[in-house]
């Protein structure tokens, strides 16, 4: 499975952004999908993930209430809405793939190139 995560750019704080998350030539259902982010200097941490089911979804703590994570009806994409950014939101945003049910303890399969975000005070 090749992902592909897009949508990153050059923002101020408080902006908004929305990531995408696809897979080529394929749909996303049927897997659990995370976010994750790598700053620079830093280990990469997760963000947030939504199971294979849509129906469940966790948020690390630093992004519950400012980050929303969602399917597309058709299961084609993975969103990643980050709203009211700050600078140490600046990171490459990475999206993963495996096929169980757990969102968090769980080793993700299959992982996109990275899209980079940068929020600029």
């Amino acid at each position: 499975v090749q992902l592909q995560a897009s949508g990153g750019g050059l923002v101020q704080v408080g902006d908004s952004l929305r990531l995408s998350c696809t897979a080529s030539g394929r749909t996303l259902s049927g897997y659990t999908v995370g976010w994750f982010r790598q700053a620079p200097g830093k280990a990469r941490e997760f963000v947030a993930g939504i199971s294979r089911s849509g129906g469940g979804s966790k948020y690390a703590d630093s992004m519950k209430g400012r980050f929303t994570i969602s399917r597309d009806s058709a299961g084609n994409t993975v969103y990643l809405q980050m709203n009211s950014l700050k600078p140490e939101d600046t990171a490459v945003y990475y999206c993963a793939a495996h096929r169980t049910d757990y969102i968090v303890g769980v080793q993700y399969d299959y992982w996109g190139q990275g899209t980079l975000v940068t929020v600029s005070s």
